[in-house]
């Protein structure tokens, strides 16, 4: 894992709590109106979440996770402000082409099923899986809101690096490992390659 990092992704805050918790370990990305033509790419094996409490929208979580928001509404930066405190490394990253495969990972993820179906069919079929693991870093870190982080896109490329020595995985590995087995049986995944974009 890297020692300093620069790069971000967006994610809403409620997932980031998600994954903070344990309570799930994938994440299903389609894209923002300003990704590049060809659409999301995982570009990154390793980044920083970074929290996003615009646009989030209850009527997509499940059941579990809508109830949190009013605590994670709580939790955010003073305006101008970001603040990181959770980092990410990539286990797997795949392209799921069949809308049904994606059912068999319920409970890996925040959303509903009528929200997975709407972001599968925008656009082109197809949504990307990116099973993760979460890092806790050990206090904090918080930087100045640019301007030019905002607007609907996955990567942000933070104006400094920031730490990442020193965070802990909030899943230990036997945990972390059991959650993992359920997204390699739900997209037929090799366990024994990590990393693995074969398109399911």
């Amino acid at each position: 894992m890297l020692a300093l990092n620069r790069v971000a992704l967006k994610e809403w805050a409620v997932v980031c709590h998600g994954l903070a918790a344990g309570h799930q370990v994938a994440l299903l990305r389609k894209g923002g109106i300003r990704e590049p033509a060809g659409g999301f790419e995982v570009e990154h094996r390793e980044f920083f979440l970074l929290p996003t409490y615009f646009h989030e929208k209850a009527e997509e979580l499940t059941a579990a996770v809508r109830t949190t928001l009013p605590d994670v509404a709580r939790t955010a930066p003073p305006g101008g402000i970001l603040r990181f405190d959770l980092y990410a490394t990539v286990e797997a990253a795949v392209h799921v082409a069949q809308l049904e495969r994606l059912r068999d990972l319920d409970g890996q993820h925040a959303l509903a099923w009528p929200a997975v179906e709407r972001r599968f069919h925008y656009r082109r079929p197809g949504l990307h899986v990116i099973a993760v693991r979460a890092w806790r870093l050990p206090r904090p870190v918080e930087t100045p809101a640019l301007f030019r982080y905002d607007g609907c896109r996955s990567w942000v490329t933070l104006e400094e690096e920031l730490p990442v020595d020193g965070a802990r995985p909030v899943l230990d590995d036997r945990s972390f490992q059991r959650r993992m087995a359920v997204v390699h049986d739900a997209l037929r995944l090799d366990p024994s390659m990590p990393g693995d974009r074969r398109p399911a």
